[in-house]
C-alpha cells in the first residue's frame, strides 16, 4: 500500500507542477484563475478515463475469474465503484452547467472584480 501512495503523490506532483510554474509568472488574480482552469481542463479527461478504465478493469476481473468467487466479488465491487465515480463526475458537470445556465454565467474569460479605478 505504501508503494501506491508514492505513485499517487508522484503523479499528483507531476500534474500540479505546471500550476506551480505558471503561478510564478502570474501577475494578477485573473492569471492565477486561468492557470488553475487550464490544469482542471487537462485533468478532467484523465480522471474520467481512469473511472472508465476502473469499470472495465472490474469487468475483466469478473469475466476472467469465473471459478474463483472472491475475485468475482472483487470484480463486481470494482465495477460498482467505477460506475459511482463516473456518475459523480458527470453529475457535477451537469450541476455546474445547470447553475451556469440558470445564473447566466458564460464560460468565457474570467473577469476578476476591481476595487477602485
Amino acid at each position: 500500500m505504501n508503494q501506491y501512495k508514492k505513485v499517487f503523490f508522484g503523479i499528483t506532483a507531476f500534474l500540479l507542477f505546471p500550476l506551480v510554474v505558471f503561478a510564478a509568472t502570474a501577475r494578477t488574480l485573473q492569471d492565477v484563475l486561468r492557470n488553475i482552469g487550464d490544469v482542471i481542463t487537462v485533468a478532467t479527461p484523465i480522471v474520467v478515463t481512469l473511472g472508465l478504465l476502473g469499470f472495465f478493469w472490474g469487468l475483466a476481473m469478473y469475466i476472467f475469474s469465473s471459478g474463483v468467487e472472491e475475485k468475482r466479488k472483487k470484480g463486481v465491487s470494482t465495477m460498482i465503484w467505477g460506475i459511482v465515480a463516473l456518475f459523480v463526475m458527470f453529475s457535477v458537470f451537469g450541476i455546474i452547467n445547470l447553475f451556469q445556465n440558470s445564473l447566466g454565467v458564460s464560460t468565457g474569460t474570467i473577469q476578476a472584480p476591481r476595487i477602485g479605478n
